[in-house]
């Protein structure tokens, strides 16, 4: 891809994962064809459809889209995204009070239909600004809404509301418990993590205590016990599959197998995230941090080939994060995806003998400030065994260690 290339996203990605895999034109067609369950016209037909498309000519139509998109085993709304639509979130327009006085009702235990639609709201919001608030902000808030949320409880309330106070309490704690792990605070990210659970349980709410199971999962991987992500989520994954959080499930599992070397589990793992997200419509809200998008079975892909050599495929999944973390105006939506994908192209350019390019990507990885302190460690420490297992005794490589030491005494 060049500077001046203006065919549509999709086309360069069509070229991109083809060079990758290291397919002519006609490979990717006989891929494509054992990809579908219906009768696809002759190879030549295909072939011509398939130069439109990779030109930018044509856009695939919906029947031929998702085909597409299993051909590089990826999701149809992540490889063909829909625009995304507007979304009118601010609290006063859409219950006609400000936050002063929404509070002044939580604290009369007004729990009226406004007030339980302005708890919604404010769930949804700070889930929504996860990947990129400031993480010791986000959580003084979430933790302050949940006290206010919580005390609602002890209130009088309809069974109706009850349940659905609860619901709201689960998932800012989850948030809650979430930032904490980030801050590197495992015991209270665990203990938040138990009433999370908890609070599911009492509501009723199967995907709050699924997502409390997949916090588990997280801390496990990130620190090192891979046949424990696999314990954790086997037994609940089954009864997940009919709920988004079964794919950032599947995914977890991933990329425990890749660190235990098994790419025939990685390979189903993934396709089962990516066969459970196929069942749902594409979101409306993709910036809340329990919905998983399309995109992030591309970011869990990533960190599976990294882990398993492919270096081609990594690059290629690690460029594919770093642009759709990048709002079109330039904003960045996903700063700790961006790390790890700055991560991935270091190790690949470990791998192809050019230290300064890797320490160069290694380096920017540590630049954000929204991190994810035990997942950044995590995966910038693999980093680090690569560059010490290809450059032992280089000077430059120190550059990279020294910032990953100082890292992890902040």
């Amino acid at each position: 891809m060049t500077a001046t290339d203006d065919r549509p996203v999709w086309a360069i990605r069509m070229r991109s994962e083809r060079d990758a895999r290291g397919w002519s034109q006609a490979d990717a067609v006989r891929v494509m064809r054992g990809k579908s369950s219906h009768n696809l016209p002759t190879d030549s037909t295909l072939l011509r459809n398939w130069r439109r498309w990779e030109s930018g000519e044509s856009r695939p139509d919906d029947f031929y889209a998702p085909i597409i998109a299993a051909t590089f085993d990826t999701m149809t709304s992540a490889f063909f995204p829909k625009a995304r639509p507007n979304r009118d979130d601010e609290l006063l327009s859409a219950t006609g009070m400000d936050t002063l006085e929404f509070i002044a009702r939580l604290r009369m235990s007004d729990v009226s239909s406004v007030t339980l639609d302005a708890i919604r709201i404010t769930a949804e919001r700070l889930c929504c600004e996860y990947s990129y608030a400031d993480p010791y902000d986000l959580h003084a808030e979430g933790t302050a809404w949940l006290r206010r949320i919580t005390s609602l409880l002890d209130g009088r309330l309809t069974l109706g509301q009850h349940r659905e106070i609860l619901v709201l309490s689960g998932w800012v704690a989850l948030l809650v418990g979430c930032v904490d792990y980030d801050l590197g605070r495992r015991t209270a990210a665990e203990a938040t993590r138990r009433a999370a659970y908890s609070l599911g349980e009492e509501a009723e709410n199967a995907e709050i205590t699924a997502w409390a199971v997949e916090m588990t999962a997280w801390f496990a991987l990130t620190q090192g016990n891979y046949r424990g992500v696999i314990e954790t989520v086997q037994p609940v994954l089954e009864v997940s599959r009919d709920m988004r959080v079964g794919a950032q499930l599947a995914a977890q599992c991933a990329k425990a197998w890749a660190r235990l070397g098994n790419s025939r589990e990685v390979e189903a793992a993934l396709a089962d995230g990516r066969a459970i997200l196929e069942r749902f419509e594409h979101p409306a809200n993709l910036d809340n941090h329990f919905v998983i998008d399309t995109h992030k079975l591309d970011f869990y892909a990533m960190d599976c080939c990294r882990a398993a050599g492919d270096d081609r495929l990594a690059e290629t999944y690690a460029r594919e994060v770093i642009k759709n973390a990048i709002c079109p105006d330039g904003t960045v939506r996903n700063p700790m995806r961006i790390s790890e994908a700055r991560l991935t192209l270091a190790v690949v350019a470990v791998r192809n003998h050019d230290l300064e390019l890797a320490v160069d990507e290694g380096m920017r990885a540590f630049t954000g400030k929204r991190r994810s302190l035990p997942s950044l460690m995590w995966v910038a420490g693999e980093t680090a065994q690569e560059i010490i297992e290809h450059y032992p005794d280089d000077p430059r490589a120190h550059t990279y260690l020294d910032q990953l030491r100082a890292l992890s005494v902040e």
